[in-house]
């Protein structure tokens, strides 16, 4: 750590011991209901004459039980940030025209979700009165500007045999007015998620600015285009020519069972042209983008197929050549999303790395580029990168476990240089350094600063096999080292996911914290943040090396902090964390209690009911019937008679990914071996809980059942 921060975080110390006449109110402990008050950053867009930032902004309403979003915008040289739409039902996705002149947005203002767009003054930051553009009874979504700013691209699910939008209406009218609900299936995958998938399709249309009937550019196709995301960059792109976009596309006939989506490019300027495919590796090929001067095509690659969470490989498509480089092979970190820089040689993106998601720079093309790349953030998870004409200053969003996403601005410039091996000689390259970070945005600098919010403690252990794993520690409000304080251990999900420097509203390390306990959390093996052979390390394994990671950090917690009170702790998981709370339960009697949110109880019967197979199908090594010793090795459910600690379980009917029949099972057992436990069901929620109310519920149920058991 620099000596600058070390002085600062020093001062801060000093500063917060200070009486409080002198700083003013005390900080006190953070509440569900002040969690629900903050105002949740979504996507940025910047203005293309670098002055402006616009972004989206989600308030919840707790008595209404809703979140509506709007559009803000501010300064980029620093400034308030204010509202720019107020509508009741909420705009959300600004982009800015290429001219900079107009913005579009998305808004269910009058009906079902469409594009609209609104003269923007580039002087004042404000804009006319918005006109809907479309009116498609299949709506909109993720809308993006032409290069020329005359099209609009963006996204509709249809009913591939349809040809107009009059068709997918009547459709959709006859499916309303029919009494009979049955559905027929004939292929995987028939839910997904939290939905049934249905007749319809995702296509990617272009409609003229100036309206008219929009293009469907996979007219019959009955594959997603792009295939179902649940977050993260979009899966198309305009060439800088408006001439081309490039998109994801998965065509295997059993999407179930299948990561491989492919990069296909499709000529604009020909009707009869058809989609090319270029991408040519086994695994999932994501987020297409150009570079500025249109001669490159980077996305994000994996090579396995069936994995899908193979490392994500930043690779460079050479338009002319047809040739694909991988210009970072020894970089062991996943490359999470990624933004060129305008001289079209230089890449910015964010890798998960220790708790942290960083920003890095890299030199892809050019006569002298980078061998490796350049990290230029420390702590913090960055993303949304924007990189600004000038070459020299981003803005991203910065978020951390002591506070929700803002915007900040980074400015940078290539200093020094580096001498590495090229041939038989030696080249040196310029190499970047961040000069300077600001924040643009304070949504909840007011609130914030009325929480007592710990600082987030790092600490590493020996494991099994010879391998250092990391864990976190967040200390209670108004701490005091002479006590004795109990323990929320929470285990997260994916498998392949990470605790660290991160803010979230689901399962928010501070708020678990607030009443007066110490939270400890453990990246076991399969976390994200420590390289590939690390997160292969829970495939087929899930109730081996990872178990023993995560008990042994928490020994090591035990040992190394004595102000925990070893005697008082409860374990809490969801999704894979649910699956290891199921295994816990039956394998160890230290914990006083145990939550369970949505876990794979009886692998199974999760492989029967669940959507993605090839999830399973890979974690397991086969399927039930080909790998049964392994779904039976690492079932919960095998465990039964050793059940004995206080379990909570939590579960949705939407959930799809694991049917809440997993639930019932581990409920139903826990019943009759007349062991202390408790459900909690939402019949209205998938496998997050995100209705604000619903939430409020969850948080106040999962903390009661810790607090009957541990205090």
């Amino acid at each position: 750590m620099a000596r600058s921060r070390i002085a600062a975080f020093f001062l801060m110390g000093c500063l917060l011991s200070l009486p409080e006449i002198v700083l003013g109110q005390a900080r006190r402990p953070m509440t569900f209901e002040d969690l629900m008050k903050m105002r949740r950053l979504g996507d940025i867009a910047v203005s293309p004459d670098g002055r402006w930032v616009m972004f989206s902004v989600t308030d919840v309403d707790l008595g209404k039980n809703t979140r509506t979003s709007h559009l803000w915008i501010g300064p980029t040289a620093g400034g308030e940030e204010r509202a720019l739409t107020a509508s009741l039902a909420g705009e959300s996705r600004g982009r800015f025209s290429p001219d900079g002149k107009r913005i579009l947005f998305e808004s269910t203002r009058d009906g079902g979700q469409q594009i609209w767009l609104a003269d923007f003054n580039t002087t004042a930051g404000t804009i006319g009165e918005p006109r809907r553009l479309t009116s498609l009874s299949t709506e909109t979504d993720g809308a993006t500007w032409s290069p020329d700013g005359k099209q609009i691209l963006f996204v509709s699910s249809v009913y591939p045999e349809c040809n107009d939008d009059g068709c997918n209406k009547k459709r959709d009218e006859e499916k309303a007015e029919s009494k009979v609900k049955a559905q027929v299936f004939t292929q995987l995958l028939y839910r997904h998620w939290n939905a049934f998938t249905g007749d319809k399709r995702s296509h990617l249309f272009l409609v003229s600015v100036d309206g008219g009937t929009p293009r469907d550019l996979n007219p019959g196709d009955e594959h997603e285009v792009p295939p179902f995301s649940l977050a993260g960059p979009d899966g198309y792109a305009f060439s800088p020519d408006g001439k081309e976009i490039a998109f994801e596309e998965n065509l295997d006939p059993v999407p179930a069972i299948s990561t491989n989506s492919d990069i296909f490019t499709l000529r604009l300027d020909d009707s009869n042209a058809k989609p090319v495919k270029i991408s040519t590796s086994a695994g999932g090929d994501h987020s297409p983008a150009y570079s500025p001067d249109g001669k490159w095509i980077a996305w994000r690659s994996q090579e396995r197929a069936g994995y899908e969470s193979d490392k994500f490989r930043l690779v460079i498509f050479d338009r002319a050549t047809k040739q694909i480089k991988e210009p970072l092979p020894n970089f062991d970190r996943w490359v999470d999303e990624f933004s060129w820089a305008p001289d079209s040689q230089t890449i910015y993106f964010t890798a998960g790395d220790k708790g942290e998601e960083p920003i890095f720079v890299l030199k892809v093309v050019g006569r002298k580029p980078n061998p490796f790349p350049a990290q230029l953030t420390e702590s913090g998870e960055y993303g949304d990168l924007h990189s600004l004409a000038n070459g020299n200053r981003l803005i991203a969003s910065r978020m951390s476990i002591r506070g929700p996403s803002e915007i900040v601005s980074l400015d940078s410039k290539w200093v020094g240089h580096v001498a590495f091996s090229v041939g038989m000689g030696k080249e040196a390259i310029a190499y970047p350094q961040m000069l300077k970070e600001s924040q643009l945005t304070h949504l909840n600098s007011v609130l914030l600063d009325q929480f007592d919010l710990t600082e987030m403690e790092s600490f590493w252990f020996p494991s099994i096999g010879k391998v250092n794993v990391q864990g976190f520690l967040i200390k209670p409000p108004g701490f005091d080292a002479s006590k004795k304080y109990p323990v929320k251990f929470l285990i997260h999900g994916g498998p392949q996911g990470a605790w660290g420097d991160s803010w979230s509203y689901r399962w928010n390390a501070e708020l678990f914290a607030a009443n007066g306990y110490v939270v400890v959390m453990v990246n076991p093996r399969g976390s994200t943040g420590y390289g590939q052979t690390f997160v292969d390390g829970v495939n087929g394994d899930w109730g081996g090396k990872p178990y023993i990671d995560l008990m042994r950090g928490l020994d090591y917690a035990e040992a190394h902090y004595p102000f925990i009170d070893k005697g008082r702790e409860c374990a809490l998981g969801a999704s894979y964390g649910g699956y290891m709370a199921d295994w816990i339960l039956g394998h160890t009697t230290r914990f006083r209690c145990i939550v369970t949110h949505d876990g794979m109880f009886n692998p199974d019967s999760a492989y029967g009911t669940t959507e993605e197979l090839w999830f399973n199908e890979w974690e397991f090594k086969g399927t039930p019937w080909t790998n049964r010793l392994m779904y039976r090795k690492w079932s919960p459910m095998l465990a039964e008679t050793n059940f004995k600690t206080p379990t909570l379980v939590v579960h949705s009917q939407l959930d799809y990914r694991l049917d809440v029949s997993e639930g019932y099972q581990l409920f139903t057992t826990l019943q009759r071996m007349n062991v202390p436990s408790k459900m909690l069901y939402f019949p209205d929620e998938g496998h997050w809980v995100v209705k604000p109310q619903n939430s409020q519920l969850w948080y106040k149920t999962v903390n009661n059942w810790v607090d009957e058991w541990t205090k």
